[in-house]
């Protein structure tokens, strides 16, 4: 009994170290996060759809017009004929083949246009992945932010409870009035307020993160894990605005829908242009009296007559189209750089205000409350001296961990302006 009993507890604490490695999940990095993005969003997926189905038209605008037959009977009779009824002795048959040819390469000019259309649903679709990547990591930025500001919560708590315990002997033996304890235990609820709104704007964070990897992980089995803190180098903003020119999908796009425009008038132009139809025939006529001209063959060519131009209106619009997309081009060029000056600015008044912080302003706000501290224990300083230091100690601490995420905020504001990750 008591060996079946050994048993059953061990399997229960192998079974229990198994759940609890499953429900255990590897905090993800960014690269890994931004992995199951690209691999699981739906939107994406959608876009990429689009591309598929722009490729397809290519196809249907390349294609050539059909050939067509006609097949033609006549003359047969349905009466008899000096008493004799021969209905297919005198019938008419022909067969004829037509083909129309499409003249000034109008063809070629719509597979072009076809290609151009998808070349800009394709750079749409990594203007709209730009985009989603800058919400994504704004989404990371946030729980990053999250964890960092609950474990500080986590820790004040702490460190609170500690001088609390403190406190509490130093009554008992005479040291402090009930009074001043009681409001360092009233004090206390300030670090669980803390830490409950920490708790809670992090596991919205994870939620929001979740959403757009489309995943379906329990929020308390889902973590994320990187490097919170800011890069006091960087680059000058020339650097920024020639990579921007480079890599903007946006203006990409616009590049490609000026040609497409300028593709789209010469289509038009030529499509002003006359069709001429191709066709050729056999016929068979059993009437005529002459042997030799029963079976014959003919061709022909049929040549519309372009007395008025039906396409006057489409070479105009399409004329008026490429001004219209230098003008877009003109604005989507002005927008990059007002993006990317915008983005650079806001990233180097992150760093002006995060850098005093990390030389001096965290260290000095420890310094002070510790020394404020010891002297209240010691009877050198108030309580009112302590508290005011402590809350001056966590403010600073919550400053400095908002304005780091400030600026990878800013970062990736700068990283959508330029067009790809040029600040991790």
């Amino acid at each position: 009994m008591r060996q079946f009993l050994l048993c059953a507890g061990l399997a229960a604490i192998l079974l229990a170290g198994l759940a609890g490695s499953a429900g255990a999940q590897k905090a993800l990095t960014w690269d890994e996060v931004r992995a199951r993005f690209e691999a699981n969003n739906p939107t994406l997926h959608a876009g990429q759809i689009g591309i598929d189905e722009s490729r397809a038209n290519e196809i249907t605008a390349y294609l050539r017009p059909n050939p067509a037959l006609t097949l033609a009977q006549d003359g047969t009779q349905i009466a008899p004929h000096n008493g004799i009824w021969k209905p297919f002795a005198g019938t008419f048959e022909s067969a004829t083949l037509s083909y129309l040819h499409e003249r000034q390469h109008k063809r070629e000019l719509r597979r072009d246009s076809a290609k151009e259309a998808t070349g800009i649903t394709v750079s749409e679709q990594s203007d709209l992945e730009r985009n989603l990547i800058f919400n994504l990591r704004s989404a990371f930025v946030q729980a990053l932010q999250g964890k960092a500001i609950y474990q500080l919560a986590r820790d004040n708590l702490e460190y609170y409870d500690h001088f609390l315990l403190v406190n509490r002997e130093r009554f008992k033996a005479g040291a402090i009035a009930q009074v001043d304890l009681d409001r360092l235990e009233i004090q206390r609820v300030q670090y669980e307020s803390d830490l409950q709104t920490a708790e809670v704007n992090l596991r919205t964070a994870k939620i929001q993160l979740l959403m757009l990897l489309n995943d379906r992980t329990p929020v308390e089995q889902f973590d994320v894990t990187g490097l919170y803190d800011f890069n006091a180098q960087l680059q000058p903003l020339d650097d920024f605005r020639r990579i921007a020119m480079d890599n903007r999908p946006d203006l990409k796009a616009a590049v490609q829908a000026r040609e497409k425009a300028n593709t789209e008038h010469h289509l038009a132009m030529a499509n002003g242009s006359t069709d001429p139809t191709l066709s050729a025939w056999y016929t068979h006529n059993g009437s005529f009296n002459n042997p030799l001209a029963i079976n014959t063959l003919g061709a022909s060519v049929s040549i519309p007559l372009r007395v008025f131009d039906r396409n006057q209106g489409e070479k105009l619009r399409t004329q008026l189209d490429i001004d219209r997309n230098e003008k877009i081009l003109d604005a989507t060029r002005a927008s990059v750089f007002s993006d990317v000056d915008s983005a650079y600015a806001t990233v180097r008044s992150s760093m002006v205000l995060l850098r005093p912080y990390k030389d001096h302003y965290l260290q000095q706000a420890t310094r002070i409350r510790d020394t404020i501290e010891f002297s209240y224990e010691h009877g050198g300083a108030s309580l009112l001296d302590y508290l005011n230091a402590q809350a001056d100690y966590r403010r600073v601490q919550v400053n400095y961990l908002n304005l780091v995420a400030s600026y990878l905020t800013a970062a990736g504001q700068l990283n959508l302006a330029v067009g790809r990750e040029v600040i991790q």
